[in-house]
């Protein structure tokens, strides 16, 4: 198999003839798959359904401990439901804060408060700040940069390296005062599935900013969701923080709408016990309190980490053969044709693939054309704009394995033709 680049022009010309035809013939098969967003599939929501929703009958089920979790109150969350989610973190239960379904509510939410009210070490509200300027490592995560965005806050792009954010991009941007926080995935990131290195955690931890309010957005949504090898530990940023004399500069957020449901999960925040405390007052006037009931379903089902732990397993049965069809396909369809690169994470939800720099908008379009959905092409970059028209995100989770073949196939055949589209035919 000769690499593209190393064609001739005839040969790119009969190279292309060739894939028009496969995609005509896969355009005829009527496909409608989605690669789209990083859903779980039906087999790992039945797993769970099946179990969850018959674990509270008797009244005694009720209770957690002395709380009848059908009433109101416990604003913060249910104790058991706390020490859950610490166990999950490593950070302390009394660090925690435990909400509804849905963890970007909860990051929508200390963005909104400290836009209207401040944070604990603002000098003023972030609505009367002349500019507030936000770091957003890329390729990211889309729904986290249409939050800031969303608030007029101008984004800038930090370069992500395999060890996570470009950390010296990291500290000359934190110099600017405008400069209020950074979003960071630092677990099997959104889509590159970089495990931030131990340095890189230090180093954002020991970060200076010249904004007494700078907020690091630790989104650990992929805490526990290896596919492939053992489970992997992982630095409490919470502890690295007060370590480096920044207890307040970071809020960490987790869910377990990838563990059990994700429309009928439960979210948290874990920071510091003054933040959490400024927090929860604010948070005291749109809510009274979340949903313990389905907190306390929770505790009853995942018990604890290491039962967690074992759920996962099962999960990754399910995922690991997902992303290995993907990724073999691109290793034999792909990688000897020069045309793209890609990760090859071992947890998370995503294989972020690159291809060649002007092609992406081009793939996203010929696949759309021949039935199969991906995340937009630029999405992964603020303001989805990507520079170099390159980067696209693939979610192997939903479609089933057979499902997922056809749609990879499609795919390949549009990588394959953007590109000789772009080097000429």
């Amino acid at each position: 198999m000769i690499a593209y680049p190393q064609m001739t022009a005839e040969q790119r010309k009969r190279e292309y003839t060739r894939q028009q035809e496969a995609f005509e013939a896969l355009k005829a098969q009527k496909l409608s798959l989605n690669m789209a967003r990083g859903k779980p599939g039906k087999q790992q929501l039945d797993m769970v359904s099946d179990v969850i929703f018959n674990l509270m009958k008797e009244p005694k089920d009720f209770l957690s401990g002395s709380i009848d979790v059908r009433n109101y109150g416990e604003m913060s969350g249910l104790p058991s439901a706390k020490r859950l989610f610490a166990e999950l973190l490593g950070c302390k239960p009394e660090q925690v804060f435990v909400g509804g379904n849905a963890s970007l509510q909860l990051m929508y939410d200390t963005i909104s408060k400290a836009y209207t009210h401040g944070l604990v070490h603002s000098e003023r509200p972030w609505c009367r700040e002349e500019r507030v300027k936000w770091l957003c490592p890329a390729p990211g995560y889309d729904r986290h940069f249409k939050i800031t965005e969303s608030f007029g806050f101008e984004l800038i792009t930090i370069p992500m390296t395999s060890e996570g954010p470009d950390m010296d991009a990291v500290e000359a941007a934190v110099k600017d005062p405008a400069v209020k926080g950074i979003w960071c995935v630092p677990k099997y990131s959104n889509p590159d599935g970089v495990i931030y290195s131990d340095e890189t955690v230090r180093r954002m931890a020991a970060l200076r900013p010249a904004a007494p309010d700078f907020t690091v957005m630790w989104d650990n949504a992929y805490c526990v969701h290896e596919f492939e090898g053992a489970y992997v530990d992982f630095p409490d940023i919470l502890a690295e923080c007060a370590a480096a004399g920044n207890p307040d500069m970071v809020f960490e957020f987790a869910s377990t709408s990838k563990i059990t449901l994700p429309g009928a999960g439960i979210a948290c925040f874990a920071t510091s016990e003054e933040n959490l405390a400024y927090l929860s007052e604010l948070l005291t006037i749109q809510i009274i309190s979340f949903d313990k009931v389905n907190q306390q379903r929770h505790v009853l089902y995942l018990k604890d980490k290491a039962n967690t732990l074992e759920l996962m397993k099962k999960h990754a049965a399910i995922m690991g053969p997902k992303f290995r069809a993907v990724l073999d396909t691109l290793d034999r369809e792909i990688a000897p044709l020069e045309i793209a690169s890609w990760e090859r994470p071992r947890g998370g939800y995503f294989v972020s693939l690159n291809a060649m720099p002007g092609t992406a908008h081009r793939t996203w379009e010929l696949c759309r054309e021949a039935g199969v959905t991906l995340t937009g092409a630029g999405a992964t970059f603020p303001y989805g704009k990507d520079p170099r028209d390159s980067n696209l995100r693939i979610a192997p989770s939903l479609p089933p394995v057979e499902e997922l073949e056809k749609a990879i196939d499609v795919l390949c055949v549009c990588l394959k033709m953007a590109a000789l589209e772009k080097l000429g035919v």
